[in-house]
């Protein structure tokens, strides 16, 4: 990122492309929620089903074998973007110094003065930006819940009374959080209590995005303190790496335009890695594991979704109806079938045995049975078998299939002999 070549007039400032960032992920975030593919909300967590809904696709939580390469793969994608870019999520992308970032040019607004994240102006003032900070936080909590409850529902239960509890609670506290951050804490919590920064440290690498005052060039700095002034957490970036520096690259700008001014470059800077070796700086063997890691994550779970069956079947014991004897040397085992539909259709379902023999039968709602888009069901069936001597268990491979008799999933169990064959 350099300046404009000298003596083309004013410097190139990163300031207004920071801003339209945190402009473009803010509304992203918040207007996620009022999305919708399908019906469903284009991402949201529905707790009662324990279900996420994600671009179209829905992943039970109690599917671990989706569930968990996602969990993977946002871990490993969070690793690699720190790998690169560093703090630069802190000073770009943090919800954190998004909201001070707003807070702060409120208060100018209204003619409050903000130096190094501290306010002083008139009482009245002051009381008018408590309240924005207010509303502002109210916002922050009814988002977050918004990822769970439909912004359409949520608003229509706020009014008629009905939000449940935990939704209230859950508003009221990340409220009042966000609202203590944004009154007291603000850039102190950047500073003093924020965990990524010494997270961050740890994971630096040799070519990870850095915003730094490049030590060769030392002799050009007037000492004009611009970098200090504009800096939000009241650091001096001369001083080297600092774990409080956010790299919003607000410095970079002060230099830049008291440099420019000077017909000279500025001396701070973003470079990939110290030693200014640019973007093939990432080439190295630590980003090369975690984005290979990332990929092959990535593309199981793309295939496991684009190939998984349209229904899942799971077939537990019945735990109240036991094997049991009954006429003509025949016995009876006791199922219950759990089917979820997890296409965006209504689907007609029947159970059915593959490759049975004659002494099978199966009986209980089996038949054609209609099960709604993203619904679950739960049918209770029975297997009659001839009864045999042996006490090793029988495997019987049962099928879901759809109306033309098409096997949507199966699943083998096992028919056992009642514990008292004469009952």
């Amino acid at each position: 990122m350099s300046s404009k070549p000298l003596g083309t007039g004013s410097p190139a400032l990163i300031g207004p492309k920071r801003t339209a960032f945190q402009w473009l992920t803010t509304l992203t975030v918040v207007s996620l929620p009022f999305l919708q593919i399908g019906g469903e909300s284009l991402l949201r967590l529905d707790l009662p089903s324990l279900t996420l809904f994600a671009f179209g696709q829905r992943f039970p939580v109690t599917d671990l074998s989706l569930f968990l390469p996602l969990v993977i793969a946002l871990t490993l994608l969070f690793l690699l973007v720190t790998l690169a870019f560093g703090r630069a999520w802190c000073g770009w992308s943090c919800p954190q110094t998004t909201l001070v970032d707003l807070v702060e040019w409120f208060a100018r607004k209204i003619g409050i003065r903000v130096k190094a994240g501290v306010m002083s102006g008139r009482i009245v003032r002051k009381l008018i930006l408590q309240l924005f900070c207010m509303g502002l936080s109210l916002l922050v909590g009814a988002n977050l819940v918004w990822y769970f409850i439909e912004p359409v529902r949520f608003f229509s239960e706020l009014a008629r009374g009905e939000l449940h509890w935990v939704a209230l609670l859950t508003l009221a506290i990340v409220a009042s959080v966000t609202y203590a951050d944004l009154a007291l804490l603000r850039r102190l919590l950047c500073k003093e209590f924020c965990p990524y920064g010494r997270f961050q440290t740890v994971l630096v690498d040799p070519g990870t995005l850095t915003l730094h005052y490049h030590p060769s060039e030392a002799d050009r700095c007037i000492r004009c303190g611009a970098c200090v002034r504009a800096c939000p957490t009241g650091i001096d970036i001369r001083d080297g790496y600092q774990i409080e520096c956010i790299n919003c690259g607000r410095c970079l700008d002060a230099c830049r335009e008291v440099m420019a001014r000077r017909q000279q470059t500025g001396i701070i800077r973003y470079s990939f890695g110290l030693d200014g070796h640019g973007p093939k700086a990432l080439l190295n063997l630590r980003m090369a594991l975690v984005g290979l890691a990332l990929i092959g994550i990535v593309t199981g779970l793309v295939v496991a979704v684009t190939q998984r069956e349209p229904v899942a079947l799971k077939v537990a014991r019945n735990s109240e109806l036991m094997p049991r004897s009954i006429a003509n040397q025949q016995i009876v085992n006791f199922f219950t079938a759990y089917l979820t539909n997890r296409s965006s259709v209504p689907l007609e379902i029947q159970l059915q045995l593959v490759n049975q023999n004659n002494d099978l039968s199966l009986s209980g709602p089996v038949k054609l049975q209609k099960i709604e888009a993203q619904k679950k069901m739960r049918l209770d069936f029975a297997i009659q078998s001839k009864a045999v001597n042996s006490s090793r268990p029988r495997p019987v491979e049962l099928q879901v299939s759809d109306a033309s008799g098409q096997s949507m999933t199966h699943v083998t169990l096992y028919l056992v002999q009642p514990m008292d064959k004469h009952d």
